[in-house]
This record gives C-alpha cells, structure tokens and sequence, in this order.
C-alpha cells in the first residue's frame, strides 16, 4: 500500500493589504465646497427673482450635491487612522493626522482604528511545565497595529484576537520550558529570562501577524510554583542549594589538602608515611568541609597508640 499523504497545513492567507485611501486636502476641499454653496445660493436667487425655473432647478441641484460633498470630511487624529469602504469594497486607509476630504459615499461605513501603543496584562493562569509539574504564570505584551486592512478585514475582533492568541502563546511557553532544570546548560523558565522572553516573542509576533499586529515587547509578570506543590518544591529547592554549596565546599577542601601536602614536601618540613597522610587528609577535611567551627584537641601521645 502507498504511503497516505499528509494533509495540507492551513496557511493563512490575507486578501487585504494596507494602503493609503485617495484623499484631498481639507482646507483646499473646504474652500471649494463653499464657493460651490455660494454659487448654488446666487444660481436659487437669481432663478426665484427672474421666474427662472431652470436656473433655480440647477441651482437646488448644485446646492444638493455640494451638501453630499460636505460629507466627504473626516478628521484623523495623531496615532489614529480611519478605514474607508465604499459599497462593500475596501478602498483605502487615511494615516496622516489632520482634516481631510474623501469620498463622500464611505460615510456608510468608516471605521477608526487606533495605531497607539496598548499593554494587554494576562491574568495568571495555571497550567503544567515541561516537567509536569502545575505553575502559575502570567505575562504583558506591549503591541501596536500596523496594518488597518488587516485588523479590519481578517479576524474578527483584532483586540479579542490579542487576549486569545497571548494567552495560548504563554501557555505553549509554560510546556516548552521547565519552571526550574537542575541539569547543566538546561534552558528553564526561572533561570533564562532573556531566551524565554525571546522565545515568547517570536512566537506570539508569528501569531498576531494575521491581525496585522506588531509586538513590541513581552514580559512575564508572574511566575511560581501552584500552590499545592509550592511548599515541596520550595523544600527541593532548598536541598538542591544546599548539595551545591556542599561541592563547592568540598572541591575547594580538596585543593586546600592539595596544596598543604605539596607545600609540607617542598620545605621539608616533617617525614609523612602514607598512613599519616590519610589521617592529615582526613583531619583537614573534616575541618574544611564541617559546617561548624572546628574543637582544637591536642594529641600528646602518638598516632599508633
């Protein structure tokens, strides 16, 4: 039998792309919108005083149309911008801050989009590390929209779309990495900070990059053990500090002993039989590697009595 093919992977593709809306100058459309008013009242007067209906019809109709122009004018604020569509189809996005006139018809539908910096701060969740063990862990991303076309038109709720896509990253985060690994070179949430944080970063920008979102920074603001096992790993933890203090303690006993025995052969000090080594040896790791402060005794009489 032929090997079964594996399914097509789901790649998002977007069919909308941010572009700049066609747009005039408010002042300059402000400025012929009024001469036009002006132009259409005299055409009303001079047609009602001469019994002109024609003049006067053309008139009403100037004055009509310049009213619909009138609704052509949007204002952007800073770090705003506003998506225009017009019956149904995306025309474009106005970036730049200030008063503008577009085109009146997508007064049916303009949406104004914020291009400011936001802080989402996720709650803190409970859920298993690489270890299986519960922790709590919560995390803020700093993030911005980058393209409006996006944000709009291909997800639903962009903002929603931010509080669910960082909280599933963080959780995939909290399964990557074990809370604390005692083994050497072992990356762990606890002790690799910057590769976690980068790690969460990459992978949440990849997400949010549907939405047209860019991330600016991720941190964690909360991190610990679940209360249940907090007590246990606290006392693991403890153990695990005190083991290492202890080789430390005993690899630099060692040298002291080392350094000792050479130093007693170079100045030919004293003559030490094996025996008499091992008992030195033992005597200078006892004092070295105690965790109290050594009873001197003197010993009066010999080794072998």
């Amino acid at each position: 039998m032929g090997a079964v093919p594996e399914p097509d992977r789901f790649v998002p593709r977007s069919a909308h792309q941010q572009r700049s809306a066609a747009a005039l100058a408010g002042a300059q459309a402000a400025a012929l919108a009024s001469a036009a008013l002006i132009v259409a009242a005299l055409l009303i007067v001079l047609g009602t005083s001469d019994h002109a209906s024609v003049v006067t019809d053309v008139g009403v109709l100037a004055a009509a149309l310049t009213v619909l122009a009138w609704l052509g004018f949007v204002v952007v604020q800073p770090n705003e911008s506003r998506v225009l569509i017009l019956f149904g189809r995306y025309v474009g996005t106005v970036l730049s801050p200030g008063l503008w006139w577009v085109n009146p018809f997508t007064v049916l539908w303009r949406q104004t989009i914020s291009l400011r910096v936001r802080n989402f701060q996720g709650d803190r969740i409970k859920v298993n590390d690489a270890s299986g063990n519960p922790i709590e862990i919560a995390a803020v991303v700093v993030w911005r929209v980058v393209d409006t076309a996006k944000a709009v038109f291909d997800v639903e709720d962009f903002q929603r779309f931010v509080v669910v896509q960082s909280e599933t990253a963080v959780r995939h985060l909290a399964n990557q990495f074990p809370y604390d690994d005692y083994a050497e070179n072992a990356v762990s949430l606890r002790r690799n900070a910057d590769e976690v944080l980068q790690t969460l970063h990459v992978e949440l920008g990849e997400r949010l990059r549907t939405a047209g979102i860019e991330v600016l920074e991720t941190r964690l603001t909360h991190l610990a053990y679940a209360p249940e096992i907090a007590e246990t790993m606290l006392r693991r933890q403890q153990a695990e500090a005190i083991l290492a203090a202890r080789r430390t303690m005993v690899a630099g006993a060692v040298g002291l002993v080392e350094m000792a025995l050479l130093q007693l052969n170079e100045i030919d000090l004293v003559e030490l039989d094996p025996e008499r080594k091992a008992a030195m040896v033992s005597n200078l790791m006892v004092v070295l590697s105690g965790d109290h402060a050594p009873t001197p005794v003197i010993n009066t009489g010999s080794l072998y009595t």
